[in-house]
């Protein structure tokens, strides 16, 4: 039996060579914010080249959402599938299958495939990314205890804003010099390069399973128990209010980032007249401003835990309220606020919400035990990138028969979304209390 069957049974000691695990810590969390970096500049190409893409293969705005949709037709599933995987299987070779395979799918495209390899492309990348972000996250926080995982966590979480900032301009000038299939090429070849480095480097940390430096909760309750994994399914993990509760608030915060990727460029554009150059600038600039957000929110909730302060005050309200916050910028802008305002009230709404990934994977990683969170994980991301799956489909409809005031009703349904997120980040969330419950 290789080490590709099955994941190590016995973890090197957390207390052994501590300065080389940190300094490994933070190379192999280094090479994961440039994995998410790669994945979500292939998500962005379709979002960035969205005009040329429609007018060379004659899409309609209702065919172009399909396609940015067929993306996540197996991507949920595979989520799912290959974070239940990655607790049998080492994530290290799971991420470096992975990536190889997103770039073989980008291939046909950079090639001259027409509109059949443009939507099987999409659908074959999408299963190829599903797993991407909870075996990431599961990676890296392997190499951290429980009370020193916020900043990790956030920052594997803003390697998805570092992927687009990036590559809004560069791949917006790729696009224009070179046209919109070189855009495909580039992201493959980086995805080469990427595996190329992680086949030497890449491993799993001394967290990977339960340890004595992992049992105790960055929370107001430090004597709660760690759940056993033989006491614990997935069912009983699912079934926690916390779970669920963190789960609707992803949701969330994944449908405005589905909207972002898909179709915020051609809003900016068509829907609040921006020129294309400047609407390429203001992606950027909403992906760094949720970059900050997410690190922020990090630094925020480290400093609440270390003062005592609750994980469901820490971690599940402060997203709860940020994604509240970002359900009022979405019901601004559906209004029609325009003029100086628009830009602040486009950072509410699309800017600030991505910091309920973060939220949402170390509050699962909390209650589950270490040797169920990577399906504890997987599932949660199956069920919240559905999003993905309804939100460009649901817009390319609108913009179809309403044309730009579908944009406005897109954004309206938003808030909604928003709201009943950040309500359920509120209400339902308290990982002391479920923690405790699984570990009866």
């Amino acid at each position: 039996m290789t080490d590709t069957e099955v994941a190590p049974a016995t973890p090197p000691s957390p207390s052994g060579n501590a300065p080389n695990n940190r300094r490994r810590a933070w190379i192999v969390t280094a090479m994961l914010v440039a994995f998410m970096m790669i994945n979500f500049a292939d998500k962005s190409i379709l979002g960035l080249a969205a005009d040329p893409i429609r007018e060379d293969l004659g899409l309609s705005a209702t065919q172009f959402g399909t396609a940015n949709s067929a993306f996540f037709l197996l991507f949920s599933i595979f989520g799912a599938v290959g974070g239940l995987l990655a607790d049998r299987v080492r994530p290290r070779w799971l991420l470096l299958g992975m990536v190889l395979l997103w770039s073989v799918s980008q291939a046909p495209l950079a090639l001259g495939a027409g509109v059949a390899m443009l939507f099987a492309s999409r659908v074959m990348l999408g299963a190829a990314e599903g797993p991407a972000f909870p075996i990431a996250q599961q990676t890296t926080l392997s190499w951290f205890p429980n009370n020193k995982r916020n900043l990790p966590s956030a920052l594997i979480t803003a390697g998805t804003t570092f992927g687009v900032v990036i590559a809004a301009p560069g791949l917006t000038w790729v696009i224009t010099e070179h046209g919109w299939r070189s855009a495909f090429g580039v992201v493959a070849v980086a995805g080469v390069l990427w595996a190329l480095v992680w086949a030497f480097v890449g491993k799993e940390g001394p967290h990977a399973v339960a340890t004595d430096q992992d049992t105790t909760p960055d929370t107001a309750t430090p004597a709660d128990p760690e759940p056993a994994a033989g006491n614990v399914g997935y069912r009983r993990i699912l079934a926690t209010r916390s779970w669920i509760g963190v789960t609707a608030a992803y949701f969330g915060t994944y449908w405005m980032v589905a909207l972002t990727v898909a179709w915020l460029p051609s809003y900016l554009h068509d829907g609040l007249g921006y020129s294309k150059t400047t609407a390429a600038n203001l992606v950027a600039l909403l992906w760094a401003v949720n970059a900050v957000a997410l690190l922020g929110q990090a630094g925020l909730t480290g400093w609440l835990l270390r003062r005592g302060v609750s994980s469901r005050w820490a971690r599940a309200r402060v997203g709860g309220i940020t994604l509240l916050v970002s359900a009022a910028g979405c019901l601004a802008l559906s209004a029609g606020q325009g003029g100086p305002l628009t830009v602040l009230l486009l950072i509410a709404a699309f800017g600030i919400c991505g910091v309920m990934a973060t939220i949402a994977v170390t509050t699962v990683a909390e209650i589950a035990p270490a040797a169920r969170r990577g399906g504890a994980l997987g599932i949660m991301n199956g069920v919240v990138t559905t999003a993905g799956l309804i939100a460009p489909i649901l817009v390319g409809r609108l913009v179809d028969t309403q044309g730009a005031a579908g944009y406005q009703q897109a954004v309206l349904i938003s808030a909604g979304v928003l709201l009943l997120g950040g309500l359920a980040a509120v209400t339902l969330v308290d990982p002391a209390r479920d923690r405790q419950r699984l570990a009866q």
